[in-house]
């Protein structure tokens, strides 16, 4: 709340703001939102520089109304969805990721969070012949693996030719401290898709799962995807996984997708 004093505008005097402040008006707010009349009177003020000062504030400190139309077509043109070379994955994102936005996928070690950027980075690049930046903190990236991806892409596709395209197109970034980090970061432009991967933590060996980097982050991700192993049978590892919507500004919450990462197939499931 700005608090009137002189020189905030022309016209706008120490004389002036005395008057207004043995009337309580003390803010903007208070002397836009008044009667000028009324205050002209009491103030011994001209109403005609009352009028001059409020227009003059007004424009200053006044958001201007726009259009829902043309937000919505500013939006359009502003806003890309990266498909994330999974139907039910895409489903689960509302379409896949979208520009402009942080999408989160949380899970404990081994869940996965990994191996599905790598499949969203082949996808990106082979796909839509886009560039990819990875921001590795924890060496997890294997460009093996990737190569693999990209391979069984491209043999769906029928773009074996391109696997060696593809892996060019995407830059990796070893970020080992918070000075690394941040100077790749600074890299980011506002447009760019951007998935960050976090580990989970419980307050007990019983309680739910939460995401390891606290509250303060919870309000940084427009779009939470938490990664869970299924449940083994006879001691067997899977590389079935189970995401679920923990937080989206478009789908319900609570909506899942399974998905082999082992694999290129994903299947949908039913909501709980």
């Amino acid at each position: 709340m700005v608090v009137l004093r002189a020189g905030l505008c022309p016209g706008l005097t120490e004389e002036m703001i005395q008057l207004l402040r043995a009337n309580s008006i003390q803010t903007v707010v208070d002397f836009v939102s008044s009667d000028l009349e009324d205050i002209a009177q009491k103030c011994s003020l001209s109403y005609k520089a009352l009028v001059a000062v409020r227009r003059v504030l007004l424009a200053q400190f006044s958001a201007f109304p726009a259009n829902g139309a043309d937000l919505y077509e500013e939006l359009k043109s502003s806003t890309a969805i990266l498909p994330t070379g999974s139907t039910s994955l895409d489903q689960l994102l509302d379409s896949g990721l979208y520009t402009g936005e942080v999408t989160e996928l949380m899970g404990a070690p081994g869940s996965g969070k990994t191996q599905v950027c790598l499949r969203i980075a082949a996808s990106v690049s082979l796909g839509l012949k886009q560039h990819v930046l990875f921001l590795d903190s924890t060496g997890g990236f294997t460009a093996s693996r990737l190569y693999q991806m990209l391979q069984a892409h491209a043999e769906e596709e029928e773009e074996q030719a391109s696997s060696p395209g593809a892996l060019q197109r995407i830059q990796v970034v070893r970020v080992f401290d918070i000075y690394e980090m941040l100077s790749a970061l600074q890299e980011l432009r506002e447009h760019l898709s951007q998935q960050v991967t976090n580990q989970v933590t419980r307050d007990s060996s019983t309680g739910p799962p939460k995401p390891a980097l606290g509250r303060s982050w919870s309000f940084v991700p427009s779009t939470r995807v938490l990664l869970e192993s299924k449940e083994v049978t006879l001691g067997k590892a899977t590389t079935q996984r189970i995401a679920s919507l923990a937080k989206s500004p478009r789908q319900p919450v609570g909506i899942q997708a399974e998905l082999d990462i082992g694999s290129a197939v994903v299947t949908p499931t039913e909501r709980l």
